[in-house]
């Protein structure tokens, strides 16, 4: 029997309304870009398989959320299950990059004491000169306040999006290799797949590889 996937990961997409996140996940998961684009009602669903290292398939199940404020009640009871965020906001619009923190804020009191693995997005950065309101310099320093990395993407060029997406699965994965994120009873965030191989803490491998005698 083929290995469909080790692991599932659970990710939201987390922004104010119209940064982009939609578009994001279509890149992504279709191949696919438009100019035009409903706003998420409540909550998308889009899935894609990354094999990060050979032999190791991760299945991300992809959450993209409204976000307006009505829909908040709906979108917070997907933050607990879910092992990672993109925290999304738009080059163009510093209202959107002044929410971030509020997002991050939110999301992080939802899963207590859990935490969620983020990465920042700037997106629309093929949008450059007058209208760019947010400058590299700037969206970094936050990355480095929240303690969380940091990529610009454009969705229309379709840059940075496999690699904005690639970062956040390998970060969650060397967590897991780590043993600071684990499977849990009654948690969506992370599970095991079909013929999954089994991963330890970098630790416990050892010892369990030094006491092999084959």
């Amino acid at each position: 029997m083929d290995v469909l996937w080790q692991y599932q990961f659970r990710i939201i997409l987390l922004g104010d309304s119209t940064v982009g996140k939609s578009s994001l996940l279509k890149r992504f998961t279709d191949g696919v870009y438009s100019d035009v684009a409903d706003p998420t009602v409540g909550v998308d669903f889009y899935a894609r398989s990354l094999e990060i290292e050979p032999g190791v398939k991760i299945k991300l199940q992809l959450w993209d959320t409204a976000g307006q404020e009505r829909f908040r009640s709906i979108t917070t009871s997907y933050y607990r299950n879910s092992v990672g965020g993109l925290l999304v906001f738009d080059l163009t619009n510093r209202k959107t990059f002044e929410h971030v923190r509020d997002w991050h804020r939110e999301v992080s009191e939802h899963v207590l004491p859990h935490h969620m693995v983020f990465i920042l997005i700037g997106h629309k950065s093929d949008l450059s000169g007058a209208e760019r309101k947010v400058s590299r310099d700037e969206a970094e320093r936050l990355a480095a306040a929240l303690g969380v990395r940091y990529v610009e993407t454009s969705a229309k060029c379709n840059s940075n999006v496999d690699r904005a997406f690639e970062m956040l699965t390998r970060d969650i994965y060397e967590l897991m290799r780590m043993g600071e994120i684990a499977t849990r009873d009654g948690w969506d965030g992370v599970k095991s797949g079909f013929n999954g191989k089994i991963l330890l803490p970098a630790d416990e491998e050892a010892e369990r590889e030094s006491k092999c005698q084959c």
